[in-house]
């Protein structure tokens, strides 16, 4: 039969002994099932080999943590660093205003300087104000520089003037020494690739 004991009209001694036998195996399986709960789950890889599970989490948080500060800086710097800067700024001199009195007197320097500052429609003094400002900016001295094509590059990275008309007048050695340089570069480069190339 499927449970192991014979079938049909069995003796009371084999009947005996079958039982016996069917004790003494459901002890030994007793004691695999003890064995088997206090085991832990062993798990494996595609290769056959342990894994630690501990060590893999460890691992993988710290991957999420390095992911969350480098997300977090990206998102830092989409916002932009200016304006980072802006606010920051804006937030300094808010702290700047709150521990000024409420009570402002006619000699607060800060309130009448952003009083001057606003622009107000309709000023009759803000044009000749706008005007004098440029005049004075324009009074400040400044070479003039050249503002054509992009001019050839030299060893020294220096502008042409500005009455320069644009016309290359050199005999070649500076177009020669940037070749020189690159094709220096270029083989030192393909020397290093050639050298480490069967490592």
């Amino acid at each position: 039969m499927l449970s192991g004991v014979k079938a049909g009209l069995v003796s009371a001694d084999v009947l005996r002994r079958e039982q016996q036998e069917l004790r003494r195996h459901e002890r030994n399986n007793k004691q695999l099932e003890e064995e088997s709960r206090r085991s832990e789950t062993v798990f494996r890889d595609k290769s056959g080999r342990k894994r630690d599970l501990a060590q893999e989490r460890l691992e993988q948080r710290q991957k999420a943590e390095a992911k969350s500060e480098r997300d977090e800086q990206y998102a830092k710097w989409g916002k932009g660093l200016v304006q980072g800067k802006q606010q920051q700024q804006n937030v300094e001199d808010a702290i700047k205003e709150m521990q000024k009195p409420l009570a402002r007197y006619i000699d607060d320097q800060d309130l009448d300087r952003m009083l001057r500052e606003q622009e107000r429609e309709g000023d009759p003094m803000a044009d000749f104000i706008k005007r004098r400002k440029a005049k004075e900016n324009k009074e400040k001295k400044e070479k003039p520089r050249y503002n054509g094509p992009a001019p050839p590059l030299n060893r020294f990275n220096i502008w042409p003037g500005h009455r320069w008309d644009g016309v290359d007048r050199s005999n070649g050695f500076e177009q020669q020494r940037f070749a020189r340089i690159a094709n220096k570069k270029a083989v030192q480069e393909l020397a290093y690739k050639w050298s480490v190339e069967d490592m």
